[in-house]
């Protein structure tokens, strides 16, 4: 079986990690149940723009949404946005739904609440979810940790 682009970038990366394959879903509920995780460990990786050709990724649990006002705050500007489905895919390589940090060279920004627990994220492929430690991606990409999630 040929391993997803996420899982191509994980084994380059030297993290422990496992693929699950699943059928589609409609829901972070349904993702949850699917993954045979809890809600919190889908992780959503939202692509923000912060400027002009100028994106970072935002990892928060399945049950939370980004809070703006503290993702501001720590990034120190006034303006941030999520771009279109278009856009995300011209800056990602990846569709909505199966964006990862995994591949990319993006700064990321993960929410606190994921420190040292196990998450399922997106592999840049549809029904496919890569499984990792938290504290390996965070070391891995150097990621800023934060309370950014509501």
């Amino acid at each position: 079986m040929t391993k997803t682009p996420g899982g191509q970038a994980a084994d380059e990366l030297d993290l422990q990690y496992r693929e699950i394959r699943y059928g589609k879903v409609s829901s972070v509920e349904e993702a949850a149940a699917a993954r045979g995780v809890p809600v919190a460990a889908v992780v959503k990786s939202l692509l923000v723009r912060r400027g002009e050709d100028d994106h970072l990724l935002v990892l928060i649990p399945g049950d939370r949404s980004i809070s703006w006002p503290k993702l501001r705050a720590l990034l120190g500007v006034s303006r941030l946005s999520m771009p279109d489905a278009d856009t995300a895919f011209a800056v990602t390589g990846y569709r909505r739904g199966t964006i990862t940090p995994l591949g990319l060279d993006l700064p990321v920004v993960v929410d606190e609440l994921l420190v040292g627990t196990d998450i399922t994220l997106g592999s840049g492929e549809p029904e496919v979810a890569i499984a990792v430690g938290a504290d390996e991606l965070i070391l891995a990409y150097s990621a800023t940790v934060a309370d950014v999630a509501d």
